[in-house]
C-alpha cells in the first residue's frame, strides 16, 4: 500500500500499538492554516486509506495529518451498545468468521458488545494493525476529545435499529458531546435514513444534521425543515444542483450546505471544489486537502 509522505510519517509515529493515542499536537491544524477558504475536508471513517476504517488508529492518523473533522458509522449490538463500524455484518473488517464460526451471517446486531470487543479489526487491512478493535461510540468520542477533533456521525441503516437515534443522543450526552460548544462547533449527525434525520432533529432541534444522498429539488425543499446539509455522492452532482441546494435555507435559517463523498484523488477534489461544495468527505484527506488548496 502506497502512503504519501505525510501519511507514512503519521503511520510510523503511531506504530503497531495504535490503541494508545499520543498527546494531541499543539500545532495549528494544517488545513486551517494553509487553506482557510477551501472546502472543509472530512476524514472518511478516519484517514481510512492509511489505517483500518472506523478505528481509533484511523482517528489518530487523521489527527497527525492535521485534520479536525472525522466521519464515522454507528450501529447497535444485540445488548444495546453502540459500536463504530460501517457494514451491518462483521465479515469484511474483522475476523468474526474465525472467532465465531457458527454464527453466520455475522450481523452486528446478533453479537454483544463484549463479543465484538474480542475481534481483530485491523489485520484485514495490514498485519501491523493486528489487535486493533472495533470501538464503542464511547471510546470513539473519547479519543476525539483527547485529540480535540470533531465528528460527522452517520447513523448507519437505522431501519435495522429502531430507536437508535435516541440511543446515539444518550451516549453523546453522557460523553459531554451535547453541550453548547460541541453542538455549535464540533458535531454533525447524518444518515441516509430521512426519518432518522427527522427524528434526531425532533429530539435535539439544536443539532446540525445532514441527509445523505442526492434528493430531487422538491425533496430538498421538504428536507430543509429538519436538516442543514445535503450530502451527495460526488458522481451525482453538478454546479446547478449545488447552487439549487444553496438557494434554500435549512432548519437553522442558514443556506443549506453540500458535503460530497467519497473523493480520493486530486482531480476529483478540484472538480468538487469548482462545483461549489462546502465540504469533501475522503479516505485520503491529505491528498484532497492539498488539491483543493493548490489545484
Amino acid at each position: 500500500m502506497y502512503l504519501r509522505p505525510a501519511a507514512a510519517a503519521a503511520a510510523a509515529l503511531l506504530g503497531a500499538t495504535v490503541l494508545v493515542a499520543p498527546a494531541p499536537s499543539a500545532q495549528a491544524r494544517a488545513q486551517d492554516v494553509a487553506c482557510p477558504s477551501g472546502p472543509l475536508v472530512f476524514a472518511h471513517r478516519g484517514a481510512s486509506a492509511y489505517a483500518p476504517e472506523n478505528t481509533l488508529a484511523a482517528v489518530d492518523v487523521a489527527d497527525h495529518l492535521g485534520f479536525e473533522w472525522v466521519e464515522n458509522d454507528v450501529q447497535r449490538t444485540r445488548d444495546g451498545r453502540l459500536v463504530v463500524i460501517h457494514d451491518d455484518n462483521l465479515r469484511r473488517t474483522t475476523n468474526a468468521e474465525e472467532v465465531f464460526p457458527g454464527r453466520a451471517p455475522w450481523n452486528v446486531r446478533d453479537f454483544t458488545a463484549a463479543e465484538i470487543a474480542r475481534l481483530d479489526a485491523g489485520s484485514w487491512f495490514d498485519r501491523k494493525f493486528a489487535g486493533t478493535r472495533v470501538p464503542t461510540l464511547e471510546e470513539y468520542v473519547g479519543r476525539l476529545s483527547r485529540n480535540q477533533q470533531k465528528l460527522l456521525l452517520e447513523i448507519k441503516k437505522p431501519e435495522l435499529y429502531p430507536g437508535i437515534e435516541r440511543d446515539t443522543l444518550r451516549v453523546l450526552g453522557q460523553a459531554g458531546w451535547l453541550d453548547a460548544a460541541h453542538v455549535n462547533e464540533r458535531l454533525v449527525v447524518q444518515s441516509f435514513g430521512v426519518d432518522s434525520v427527522r427524528a434526531v432533529h425532533r429530539q435535539r432541534p439544536d443539532l446540525t444534521t445532514g441527509v445523505l444522498g442526492t434528493p430531487s429539488a422538491g425533496d430538498v425543499a421538504a428536507y430543509a425543515e429538519f436538516t442543514d446539509r445535503i450530502n451527495p455522492s460526488h458522481t451525482t452532482i453538478t454546479s446547478d444542483y449545488v447552487a439549487a441546494v444553496h438557494a434554500l435555507k435549512g432548519a437553522h435559517g442558514k443556506p443549506l450546505e453540500v458535503n460530497t463523498w467519497t473523493v480520493d484523488d486530486a482531480a476529483g477534489a478540484v472538480r468538487a471544489r469548482n462545483l461549489g461544495v462546502d465540504g469533501i468527505i475522503t479516505n485520503t484527506p491529505d491528498v484532497v486537502g492539498e488539491a483543493v488548496c493548490e489545484g
